[in-house]
């Protein structure tokens, strides 16, 4: 796939990495833990299921990077789902597309229904992120349970072996830290296999490099995930 077309796979990422966040739909890396999600937006507006569809997964894993995707091929705007309690997204026969991010932690239900009847009416697309499927999303509006709990979906699964290198090294890069490979490959066994982790990881590794003006290396890995353990041995000992 190249740049100018679709998603970057992860043969493709190479180091030195790039110093600047990356949120483009040919950074976003395909493994076969995303490559649903990723073929989801590659497709549109050629879906062959509808109008609506959702991208699943847990935090971190790249929702809102293919929402983004998705907008700026579209034209869509982007809205969290609460933010439609306030002020819903007037309907542009222009960009009849639309994101909502976060289906599945709280909306204002009868604006939603009104804004989705609306945009699907007028020909228009819309897409979904959440944690959960559709079927789990807390919607008590039988109007709109009964509409969006059938919607197509693609699943983000848990970072596989392929992904975990590229993924790591691109968060790096985005907070502009020029993480050596080698650094990349001690870092790796040592770290819980999830999104959430390695968000976590990647950020207490950028407050120690900027607060010690340090370079993320073996040694400054080695003693950030010393503390965490450090740290969470003294709170199951409270």
């Amino acid at each position: 796939m190249s740049r100018a077309g679709r998603f970057l796979d992860v043969g493709q990422l190479g180091l030195p990495l790039r110093h600047q966040p990356a949120l483009g739909r040919e950074d976003f890396i395909v493994s076969a833990c995303n490559a649903q999600a990723a073929r989801l937006i590659d497709d549109w507006p050629n879906w062959r299921f509808g109008h609506a569809a959702a991208i699943i997964g847990p935090r971190g894993s790249g929702k809102s990077h293919l929402a983004r995707a998705f907008a700026a091929r579209s034209g869509a705007s982007v809205w969290q789902a609460r933010a439609l309690a306030t002020s819903a997204p007037a309907f542009d026969q222009n960009a009849p597309a639309r994101v909502i991010e976060d289906l599945d932690g709280g909306v204002d239900e009868p604006v939603l229904l009104h804004f989705f009847n609306a945009v699907l009416e007028a020909g228009g697309f819309v897409l979904l992120t959440a944690i959960e499927p559709p079927a789990r999303w807390p919607l008590a509006l039988p109007d709109l349970a009964s509409r969006l709990r059938v919607l197509p979906f693609a699943e983000i699964g848990v970072p596989d072996d392929t992904i975990l290198p590229a993924l790591i090294g691109k968060l790096f890069a985005d907070r502009q830290l020029n993480v050596g490979a080698e650094a990349i490959t001690y870092l790796l066994p040592r770290i819980e296999r999830s999104y959430a982790a390695i968000h976590a990881v990647v950020e207490a590794l950028d407050q120690a490099a900027l607060s010690e003006a340090r370079a993320v290396t073996i040694p400054l890995i080695r003693a950030v995930l010393a503390e965490a353990a450090s740290s969470c041995d003294e709170a199951m000992k409270s």
